[in-house]
């Protein structure tokens, strides 16, 4: 569930809409092209990005939908040689988007251990997940994501409580919570239920964060130095990329180390504001916050 740009047509750049903030330099409205994609379908300053104002370019991931449609669902037409197709094009990327980071983390259930009871329902589900990605421009337009996005959010719920459940003592229920700057330095973590929470700046340095549930919880500008999210469970790379962090910082296996920081173990930067200024759920796919089932 990797996205291949040398296989999509920048679909990310044209098809999801921009706001002017501290994620984008310039607003740009869902459809139109950003300003610095090429004709290649290759971004003209992905190698500086973030200091160019585009960070939220950097903490997206698009889960292998970009190629899906680019490739699968419209057979290699790329919009700027079709036009017709490019409305519908556009339509289908953010629903399969969706479906591929739902199939991200029923993959993720089929290796918990502790979830081994619900296997086999998972993997039903898993094969219907991937069969909806196949489908039509017109059916995908008339899919109800959120009804699914809901029930695979209650199994992978039930499988993150079996594996929580592991976890000795009592684990702490912070779903949904606003956490924003909260001083979290050093905090026993492990096993919580931080699904959907807002962590925007929190500072987690040294927190215990093993087998801690972080489903769609909102971790930019989070200070993670010298935490352990060994075993943090539906964690995504978007996540760990948009937070801060070191040499120290522990990630589970599957996650690279994001490349914006430091090989060495260091002093963290200074603690952003929380940045309210932004509304929480507009309802429109927005690159960065990951959106949770």
């Amino acid at each position: 569930m990797r996205g291949d740009c040398a296989n999509c047509f920048g679909l990310c750049c044209v098809a999801l809409p921009f706001t002017a903030s501290a994620d984008f330099a310039a607003d740009k409205p869902a459809g139109t092209p950003c300003g610095h994609l090429r004709e290649d379908s290759r971004c003209g300053i992905h190698d500086r990005l973030r200091d160019s104002g585009y960070t939220g370019c950097t903490v997206y991931d698009c889960f292998g939908a970009g190629q899906k449609v680019s490739q699968v669902t419209f057979g290699g037409r790329d919009w700027r040689r079709d036009p017709a197709a490019a409305r519908e094009m556009f339509a289908a990327f953010p629903v399969v988007r969706q479906l591929h980071e739902l199939l991200r983390h029923l993959t993720e259930v089929l290796r918990l251990a502790p979830a081994r009871a619900l296997h086999a329902e998972v993997r039903e589900v898993l094969a219907e997940t991937e069969r909806m990605t196949l489908l039509a421009p017109a059916e995908l337009a008339a899919l109800d994501v959120a009804a699914h996005r809901a029930r695979v959010g209650a199994l992978l719920l039930r499988a993150g409580e079996l594996a929580r459940a592991t976890v000795p003592g009592r684990t702490r229920d912070h779903r949904g919570a606003d956490l924003m700057g909260a001083r979290l330095r050093g905090a026993d973590l492990r096993g919580a239920l931080l699904r959907g929470a807002y962590l925007i700046a929190a500072d987690l340095r040294g927190a215990d964060l093993r087998q801690a549930d972080l489903l769609g919880a909102d971790l930019r500008d989070a200070r993670l130095h010298g935490a352990d999210l060994t075993g943090a469970l539906f964690l995504t790379e978007p996540q760990v990329t948009a937070a801060h962090g070191d040499s120290a910082t522990r990630l589970p296996t599957d996650l690279p180390r994001p490349s914006h920081w430091p090989d060495t173990q260091s002093l963290p930067p200074s603690s952003p504001k929380p940045r309210r200024d932004r509304p929480r759920d507009s309802g429109r796919p927005r690159r960065g916050r990951p959106r949770r089932p």
